[in-house]
């Protein structure tokens, strides 16, 4: 198990480092979509940086609303944040918050690593633009489990996922290797397994 120094300054680092190529982004690409369903880029950054920028009493209400179901409220909330917030907003938050903690009760330093670096995936691969160091993503699939699979609603019908390029695999059975990237996107429903070549 990796300690938490680790994650919390490898997850600093993500989000620098996507600081670094939002701070770059044509108003065009802000409003590309991204690899989260229905959302633009815009919409990825209001949600990666929502526990910056919400007040708890902000979110209990909206947790409220969507009976308590947090991906019932995400995607509202999101679209309502940048419909509040312009881009060069969202990107000062990102800016201003570059080493804040992510919070414990949002799954403190593993959690918040997984957070940047599935969402940075989710921003930066549809734009062509580089993603995170290897290293860095196998420190997230090493995190994962059988209920991260179970929340993201993936089955690996009994295989197990190999990196080709970093020392982790995920699932059980029958090996099947793939990048640590493409990994990371079938386990987090961002792509198929039939669809890897």
């Amino acid at each position: 198990m990796t300690d938490t120094t680790t994650l919390t300054e490898e997850a600093y680092a993500e989000r620098t480092r996507l600081a670094g190529l939002l701070a770059e982004l044509t108003p065009e690409q802000w409003a590309h979509p991204s690899l989260c369903a229905s959302w633009r880029v815009r919409e990825v950054v209001a949600h990666m940086t929502a526990p910056f920028h919400t007040s708890p009493l902000r979110m209990l209400a909206g947790m409220a609303r969507a009976r308590f179901n947090y991906d019932r409220y995400a995607a509202p909330a999101a679209r309502r944040d940048t419909a509040r917030m312009s881009d060069a907003e969202l990107l000062r938050i990102v800016q201003a918050n570059l080493r804040t903690p992510w919070p414990p009760s949002g799954g403190g330093p593993e959690a918040g690593l997984g957070h940047d670096v599935i969402h940075g995936l989710d921003i930066t691969e549809p734009l062509g633009l580089p993603g995170p160091p290897t290293q860095r993503i196998a420190l997230v699939l090493a995190g994962s489990d059988a209920r991260s699979l179970k929340y993201f609603g993936v089955d690996l019908a009994g295989r197990r996922l190999v990196a080709t390029d970093a020392e982790v695999s995920v699932g059980d059975g029958e090996p099947l290797q793939l990048s640590a990237r493409e990994i990371l996107r079938v386990i987090t429903g961002r792509r198929a397994l039939t669809d890897r070549e």
